[in-house]
């Protein structure tokens, strides 16, 4: 399966034009004073009202900016939502999320989620009286079982964080919509160029713009977007008496970034496919997770509900935690650092970095095992990315 060919015909176009067009100018018009083609950066704190009361649509730049609205209606357009809102990071997208929730509430969530979610989640909303169960949401059938009468919210990635693992977003948001619970999904690893939750029945779904969005690690933010009005209503109510908001210049550069988002996910789907074939035929290989490949476990799923496979491969190596630490520190062309999404190849130890915040036994039970590696595949020339990792791999295992 290829990514979307912005030159394939369909029935019937949207009327904003397809996501590649969208990406460039949703949101955004050349600038009516001057003609500029970017939004400009609005660096103001507060705004002049004609009377007591009276805005011109802004006030104060914690409620609202001109740069963070191209941003936002930007980026509900490329996810096919109404309402966008975005945060000073991913973390904060999601605490938002959370503050929906109310003491005794209970919360679903996928036992292979980023280690900041799992931290988020455990170490400071459990304080303030709310329950979780990490469970497997790659079957159904767990899910449904955690279910509880409390239940308020199911948390899903997909993939998954780092293991890849594809869920079932059209049956995971009817089982919440079932139990009167929400259903929100973080899109971060797929983006909406090859997926969009809310097609398939997410109430919200949540980015990090730190990563593929943004695309040039430069920039940390945060995203939700949803076509409730009142859940768009409560979460702006949240954002701006958290005040967890972007700044104009941080808007400013991700909105640069959804530019190129189209052509860079194609080179980053194209140099994972062939990273992770490379890697799978490996004989220190124990294991890739790659849903692109015949024998991944979501592939037929991934196939139908998203278009194309992503940039992020996850592998197995058959060594030990300091071998693996060895090859992951070895690499000349990936760079060892957490993070992913941007042009440049990153790799990191998620036992080690990413995840480590996850008590040993509950991480190795997940599925996180002292020889995974999870690589950002970035679009430099895909020859000189498998060199790389070979030559650390050769160097520091024994097989």
């Amino acid at each position: 399966m290829e990514p979307t060919d912005p030159s394939d015909e369909t029935d019937e176009e949207p009327a904003d034009g397809r996501i590649e067009t969208q990406a460039i100018h949703a949101g955004q018009s050349p600038d009516a004073e001057t003609g500029a083609i970017m939004p400009p950066i609005y660096a103001t704190s507060t705004y002049e009202q004609d009377a007591p009361g009276e805005d011109r649509g802004y006030e104060y730049s914690r409620t609202g900016n001109p740069t963070r609205t191209a941003l936002e209606d930007n980026l509900a357009a490329l996810e096919g939502g109404d309402y966008g809102r975005a945060f000073a990071s991913g973390m904060a997208s999601i605490n938002t999320v959370l503050n929906l929730l109310s003491a005794g509430d209970h919360v679903v969530a996928g036992d292979d989620v980023y280690g900041g979610t799992h931290r988020l989640f455990r170490e400071v909303f459990e304080q303030y009286d709310l329950s979780f169960s990490f469970v497997d949401t790659t079957d159904l059938d767990a899910v449904e079982a955690a279910i509880r009468p409390e239940t308020e919210l199911l948390w899903v990635e997909t993939p998954t964080n780092p293991l890849l693992r594809i869920n079932d977003i059209e049956a995971l948001s009817a089982i919440a919509h079932d139990h009167d619970a929400l259903c929100a999904v973080d899109n971060t690893f797929a983006t909406p160029y090859l997926q969009r939750p809310l097609e398939h029945g997410a109430d919200i779904v949540s980015h990090s713009l730190t990563k593929y969005l943004g695309g040039h690690s430069d920039v940390v933010g945060g995203a939700l977007v949803t076509d409730d009005a009142d859940l768009d209503e409560q979460l702006g109510f949240y954002q701006n008496s958290v005040g967890a908001t972007p700044d104009p210049f941080a808007c400013f550069l991700v909105l640069r970034g959804t530019k190129t988002l189209p052509v860079r996910m194609d080179r980053h789907c194209a140099n994972a496919e062939t990273i992770a074939e490379k890697l799978d035929a490996h004989p220190a290989v124990d294991r890739v997770h790659y849903p692109g490949l015949d024998d991944h476990p979501g592939h037929e799923l991934a196939a139908e509900q998203m278009d194309g496979f992503g940039g992020m491969v996850s592998v197995e190596l058959d060594a030990t935690l300091e071998e693996t630490r060895e090859v992951v520190s070895s690499t000349e062309v990936f760079t060892l650092a957490e993070s992913l999404g941007g042009v440049e190849s990153l790799l990191e130890q998620p036992a080690t970095m990413t995840h480590a915040s996850i008590p040993p036994e509950e991480r190795r039970a997940a599925g996180l095992t002292d020889g995974l590696i999870r690589l950002s595949v970035g679009t430099e020339h895909v020859d000189d990315l498998w060199a790389d990792l070979e030559a650390a791999i050769e160097d520091a295992v024994e097989y």
